[in-house]
């Protein structure tokens, strides 16, 4: 099974990054963009013997243990067979 694991900022953190992305799309260009929130994204392959609760469970260890930080990040799970 593989869970895939979007980690970006919070709403009300912050995104410089993201603004400078905009900025550069913009002078590109693409004066429709009007924001961009930059984040991570992680693939991880899980052990083909576990259930899809006990793969979620683990993916979601993972992502609030190790890859997010709860602080100013949040994240979305997605599982995949």
């Amino acid at each position: 099974m593989t869970a895939r694991v979007f980690v970006s900022l919070k709403p009300t953190v912050l995104d410089p990054q993201g603004q400078t992305i905009r900025r550069a799309l913009n002078s590109h260009g693409h004066p429709e963009v009007t924001d961009v929130r930059q984040g991570k994204y992680f693939v991880l392959s899980l052990d083909g013997g576990l259930t899809r609760d006990q793969a979620q469970n683990v993916a979601e260890t993972i992502a609030r243990d190790v890859l997010a930080n709860p602080v100013i990040e949040e994240y979305k799970i997605e599982l995949l067979d």
